[in-house]
């Protein structure tokens, strides 16, 4: 494709190919857990794919933005939780420097939010109780391990895979020892509601003490 061609389709996608849904700010909760499980639910019922994905930024050790797709597994209380090996590279990175954010889009209502935080991680018992509540699939995945490491062929990776799925269907309780538990306990949450007038609603809640404070942003 030349340069040209790739510049006419770039220009020639729309956004928000579908009516957007409204949103008054006003009517917002005090705090932000309850409107991200509104809009969860809402973009679920939507028809919006795979909503409980999620960009994770990190930096790493040189002070240099890093980032990933990954999946939700909570959002309570305490934080938005997703786990990983602490091995990993983003596992390591968040053990040396734990400030995070996470981003979701669903284009289906033409709406984003991203969270930022300090990231904690959860105890051994968690990481249990959170591998083993996931499929087979999920738990040779973490089994195999080494994620982040040179490969040395695709055969190597294919050999492995096998083996670790033959465990996690001989042994269903086995447990991949640096898969760990993390939560982004947020600090700013901001919900952005697309307009096709580009009259974008940009919500922000900042945590001050024990209370939430709301303010909303040019777009």
């Amino acid at each position: 494709m030349t340069h040209e061609a790739f510049h006419e389709l770039l220009r020639s996608l729309r956004v928000w190919g579908t009516e957007l849904p409204a949103f008054e700010p006003g009517s917002a909760p005090a705090e932000p857990l309850a409107l991200f499980h509104r809009w969860f639910a809402e973009a679920a019922a939507a028809g919006q794919p795979e909503p409980h994905t999620m960009t994770l930024a990190t930096v790493d050790e040189d002070g240099r933005p890093d980032l990933r797709t990954l999946m939700l597994h909570d959002a309570d209380a305490r934080g938005w939780h997703f786990a990983s090996h602490a091995t990993s590279v983003k596992g390591r990175q968040l053990a040396a420097r734990p400030d995070a954010a996470l981003g979701f889009y669903w284009p289906a209502q033409g709406r984003q939010i991203r969270v930022r935080g300090r990231v904690a991680t959860g105890t051994p018992e968690d990481a249990y109780a959170d591998l083993h509540a996931r499929s087979t699939g999920a738990l040779a995945a973490a089994l195999v391990g080494h994620q982040s490491e040179v490969l040395g062929s695709h055969a190597e990776l294919l050999s492995a895979s096998d083996a670790a799925w033959e465990r996690a269907n001989t042994e269903p309780e086995a447990m991949a020892d640096t898969w760990t538990v993390y939560v982004l306990e947020p600090s700013e949450v901001e919900f952005f509601q697309g307009d096709a007038r580009r009259r974008h609603v940009r919500l922000r809640y900042r945590r001050e003490g024990d209370s939430w404070q709301r303010e909303l942003l040019w777009p």
